[in-house]
């Protein structure tokens, strides 16, 4: 049986929205920096797809034949977005998560502690 034209229009849309979008996307590929840590990209991918169609009788000079008794019209749209979230950086005694972007000044403040508290365990030694 041969397929329906939207089944066409829906699975060449979704091969590429696969195409787009690969686990790559989501966590990025690791990079080692010059101190020797590792800093993973992480984001958000949300995207949206519709498609729709129909087989719509024609007025005028159109003649139908046996194939074309009703021809068939149709779309597909999609929407993609990435977000950076921030990055995952990884060293040889602890593993931190850095946001992309500080909402309010609590958030800074609360990524900032760890950091401050193995500061003045170095001072006290």
């Amino acid at each position: 049986m041969e397929k329906h034209p939207i089944e066409n229009i829906m699975s060449t849309t979704l091969e590429n929205i696969r195409d787009m979008i690969d686990v790559n996307t989501v966590i990025g590929e690791p990079i080692t920096a010059a101190d020797g840590s590792t800093v993973i990209p992480i984001s958000r991918v949300s995207f949206g797809f519709v498609a729709g169609g129909g087989e719509y009788a024609c007025k005028g000079t159109f003649k139908p034949d046996a194939e074309t008794a009703n021809p068939f019209a149709g779309g597909t749209g999609a929407g993609v977005t990435v977000q950076p979230l921030g990055f995952l950086v990884t060293s040889a005694d602890q593993t931190r998560m850095l946001p992309a972007q500080c909402f309010q000044p609590l958030d800074r403040v609360i990524e900032l502690i760890p950091q401050v508290v193995a500061d003045v365990k170095k001072a006290i030694k």
